[in-house]
């Protein structure tokens, strides 16, 4: 080989995101690459992506590579991040507590955990002693160096260090090498990538305790779990934990039962109970849900909770989803009580012949479903074992699908700006257990992705998180706080039509499978409600709250003009109550303001004479004094409006 030839081996091209190549020598690392762009660059990188690979900043390049520097403020970055993070904190637990058995510790959305076996059990006022340890471990600027060994060597490694349930998952790996990370005297199992040392961690939080079985299965040892958020920057880090106390103030659970929305009893965890206060608020939704979608041609239906073994056998749930299902025997026969409404909407069509002249058709249900929850995930009304979905599904032709695609999304905007929320849009792909052909998910995804770009709209891709019969347009509104809640659902169906064999008469005489799309709004009325009431930390629009107004009567003399005013804005359609009791005016204002009562009208010997009423606005105190009619007619075109109230 000539001096020319052996020069040319010895250089690799690096190709970048913008099309840009850069040549190297060969074996050049991933963190001099950053540092021959720049030096900001350089130190603002914490990993490289090569071939949707994630590897550590000094992992050689030893050939033409496509690479993707990551900063650690990108999604990567974060996860890299937190995950020495969670590292960082069980190198602290183990040497405050050498007895300690280390089970797994992964990033997570905004934050880390570790699962640790700890005899005596840890609680929220360890958290200062491991947070101290940490600080300590990030100060001695440990080297994080990747390791490998075979998996054999790895078993007997961790069987000798007694790491039990490191062992199990060694075991359950098919890879014949297993790579660790080490940082001083500690290594645990990883594939990472870490970042280079643990000085690099600068802002980090241990935030509570909880418990956790082993794998999430209730049958394996209970753990302690550890549970923190870590940032690049300790600005980052206090707008965190400010949100994180914001919200703490907006928890639906505390505001619930301060107003008296709705409470979960010991007799039924998961199932909540709906209180006359609350009621007002789901009936509202509700009834808002109806006149929407009869304006966009929807016909509504209920079907029955619960339906035999063979239909859920058909659709596909008795195998894909049997683990969150609920079981009953009917004389001698399986029955299922439904996790979805999709079945019993199919039987619906199937009733009888249809022309594709009546195609699409709409059909909506706010159907009642239950799903088997484990206790441990069970969250107020955010997470529970029974709710009521804003379902509808559309049976169309394949000429249909993108109009009804669109009108849908026209829908779910018009539901999202009465509350204010802003939204993003993910497109959820195929997952792991889906049925059907790839050929069809291509062509339910390539209509989705069609039918958003159409409407100018930006989307995320989520690989693999479709429903098991079809992809879906996932909406996630953001609320006052910052937080994104994932509510509305658009499945676009190809599967179902073909199993249930579902036909319509085309205008060619001949039978033709129609397209189904699955899709819901709100998500659950449940959740959406919890969501609301965090959003606006209890103080509903008007056109929402249980209460719209409450008339106080300056003295007990004032009591009949009070009940007066109150059976005129009653029959106005104003939900009103007074408060008659012999307390001091000073303390029923105050009382209505904490039950967030939109309005406060008071009523005095002034007022009775010149029939008017004093507003008290919950948020923007004195109003002055108008007439009642004038107040029952502003009132009334405010709830009409549906006003939205700012964050």
């Amino acid at each position: 080989m000539d001096e020319t030839s052996l020069n040319k081996s010895e250089i690799i091209k690096v190709t970048f995101p913008d099309g840009s190549v850069r040549e190297y020598p060969k074996g050049v690392t991933i963190f001099d690459v950053a540092k021959s762009i720049g030096p900001r660059l350089a130190k603002a990188t914490v990993a490289g992506r090569i071939s949707d690979h994630l590897v550590d900043l000094d992992y050689p390049i030893d050939g033409d590579v496509s690479l993707i520097l990551v900063t650690e403020d990108s999604e990567d970055g974060f996860e890299i991040y937190r995950h020495t993070a969670a590292h960082i904190m069980a190198q602290a637990v183990k040497r405050l507590k050498p007895d300690v058995k280390l089970a797994i510790g992964p990033a997570i959305e905004d934050g880390f955990y570790y699962d640790f076996d700890i005899e005596e059990g840890l609680s929220s006022s360890d958290l200062t002693d491991i947070e101290a340890e940490m600080a300590n471990i990030i100060n001695e600027d440990l080297p994080i160096e990747r390791v490998e060994m075979t998996k054999d060597d790895a078993i007997k490694f961790f069987e000798d260090m007694g790491e039990d349930y490191k062992v199990e998952l060694i075991n359950g790996f098919l890879d014949k090498n297993v790579s660790f990370y080490r940082q001083g005297e500690f290594i645990d199992l990883c594939r990472g990538p870490h970042l280079q040392s643990t000085k690099r961690l600068k802002a980090f939080k241990l935030l509570n305790v909880a418990g956790a079985y082993w794998r999430g299965d209730s049958k394996r040892p209970m753990l302690q779990r550890i549970y923190g958020t870590a940032f690049p920057k300790k600005a980052e880090l206090d707008a965190y934990l400010n949100m994180l106390e914001e919200a703490a103030k907006r928890d639906h659970r505390v505001i619930g039962r301060s107003l008296d929305l709705f409470s979960i009893q010991e007799e039924g965890p998961g199932f909540p109970f709906f209180h006359p206060r609350g009621m007002v608020i789901r009936n509202e939704l509700e009834a808002f849900w109806r006149a929407e979608h009869i304006k966009e041609g929807y016909q509504e239906i209920k079907t029955p909770i619960i339906l035999n073994r063979g239909l859920w056998e058909n659709s596909g749930h008795w195998e894909k989803y049997r683990e969150n299902m609920y079981f009953t025997v009917i004389d001698e026969e399986d029955y299922a009580i439904k996790p979805m409404n999709c079945p019993g909407a199919i039987l619906l069509y199937k009733r009888k012949l249809h022309s594709y002249r009546e195609l699409p058709i709409r059909i909506g249900e706010l159907g009642l479903v239950h799903r088997h929850e484990l206790s441990g995930t069970l969250h107020g009304l955010m997470r529970v074992r029974c709710f009521t979905q804003d379902d509808a599904h559309i049976f169309m032709t394949p000429s249909q699908i993108k109009s009804e695609i669109q009108k849908v999304i026209d829908l779910v905007d018009r539901f999202y700006n009465i509350f204010g929320f802003e939204y993003h849009v993910e497109l959820s792909t195929r997952p792991e257990n889906a049925i059907g052909s790839y050929e069809v998910w291509e062509q339910a995804t390539t209509a989705l992705k069609e039918a958003v770009e159409e409407k100018g709209m930006d989307y995320i891709i989520n690989e693999g998180d479709g429903a098991f019969y079809g992809p879906k347009l996932d909406f996630h509104l953001k609320d006052c706080i910052g937080r994104t809640w994932q509510c509305g659902t658009i499945q676009l169906d190809f599967i179902m039509p073909e199993r249930f064999d579902l036909s319509y008469i085309g205008d060619d005489g001949e039978k033709h499978r129609p397209v189904m799309i699955h899709r819901v709004i709100f998500g659950s009325i449940e959740r959406f409600v919890a969501i609301l009431t965090e959003h606006f930390a209890g103080a509903f629009p008007l056109w929402l709250a249980p209460v719209q107004a409450r008339i106080i009567p300056v003295s007990a003399v004032n009591a009949d003009y009070a009940k007066d005013v109150e059976r005129r804005l009653a029959n106005a359609g104003i939900r009103v109550e007074s408060d008659l009791r012999n307390e001091k005016l000073g303390y029923k204002v105050r009382e209505a303001q904490l039950e967030k009562v939109p309005y406060m009208l008071v009523v005095g010997d002034k007022e009775a004479e010149s029939d008017e009423v004093s507003i008290r606005g919950r948020a923007k105190g004195d109003l002055g004094r108008v007439t009642v009619e004038q107040f029952i007619e502003n009132a009334l075109e405010e709830i009409q409006q549906k006003a939205v109230i700012t964050c």
